[in-house]
């Protein structure tokens, strides 16, 4: 039977295992789907033993997928700009081809929500990885404008600059920000502290977007202080989390599933529904 892992570090908490058994029922597809949690300096060695057992495919998650796009030995177009790797596949020809899937699951699940992205003016918080992996694929979808804010301005700068030549992306401090935007998107990691990005609450209006990648069983920091603020069309990362898991497993096993009963039985676990 065909062999998949998740690495990451920690990575217990991975609904990923979850998903993929889901999607190979569905798909009727043959192959198992497992966790591995090397030490941070051992991933390297642990990567090669996979595929050097067996193994087909994986994902990686925090924090190896830097590491990660060395170790291919060759990347997708959106893996080459994303500068991080999520998904590996074991081709035909032996090689070990490195993919991101990250973005393509973001604007996925924005598209399943109804939010339109061409001619949207855009915030993404944060210029981290996650931020880097989304920009290629909102960008695609050709917004009116996609401004870039973090805590240390520097980064977003270098971030827009290197995306600048895929559309119209700037870099501005949270104190420069002036509305209205169609759509906030949260990338930073804050909500797993409970804490919040330092957003004006007068950038939040009642027919703005909000979208943070973080999820949880309830609502997280930034969805309910947007909530509280008026926003009315919110969304957490867990439909992200799905999709961009549908797209790994299309690169795998050539076939698409589909993600909604997924996403439906998802919730059901997390006890959010």
């Amino acid at each position: 039977m065909d062999r998949y892992l998740v690495f990451g570090h920690p990575v217990r908490h991975s609904k990923s295992p979850f998903i993929h058994t889901l999607f190979a029922r569905q798909t009727q597809q043959e192959l198992e789907y497992g966790l591995a949690e090397p030490a941070v300096d051992e991933f390297a060695q642990a990567l090669r033993t996979f595929f050097d057992q067996g193994g087909k495919g994986c994902n990686v998650t925090v924090p190896f997928k830097e590491q990660a796009f060395t170790l291919v030995d060759c990347l997708s177009p959106r893996a080459k700009r994303a500068g991080a790797v999520n998904t590996i596949k074991l081709t035909d020809d032996g090689v070990l081809l490195g993919d991101n899937t990250d973005g393509a699951g973001l604007v996925a699940d924005l598209k399943s929500h109804g939010v339109t992205l061409a001619d949207s003016r855009i915030l993404l918080l944060g210029a981290g990885g996650a931020a880097r992996g989304a920009l290629a694929p909102l960008l695609a979808e050709l917004p009116s404008e996609l401004v870039i804010a973090n805590r240390t301005h520097t980064k977003a700068q270098q971030l827009a600059a290197e995306f600048h030549d895929l559309g119209p992306v700037i870099a501005q401090t949270y104190e420069q920000l002036a509305g209205p935007f169609d759509l906030v998107i949260n990338s930073t990691s804050a909500s797993l502290q409970g804490e919040l990005p330092p957003l004006a609450p007068a950038l939040i209006h009642t027919d703005i977007a909000i979208y943070d990648m973080m999820y949880g069983a309830s609502d997280t920091a930034f969805i309910s202080w947007a909530k509280q603020h008026g926003a009315r069309q919110t969304m957490d990362g867990l439909g992200m989390l799905v999709e961009q898991a549908a797209e790994a497993f299309t690169v795998w096993r050539g076939i698409r599933p589909g993600t909604k009963q997924v996403l439906r039985e998802l919730k059901r676990n997390l006890g959010a529904i």
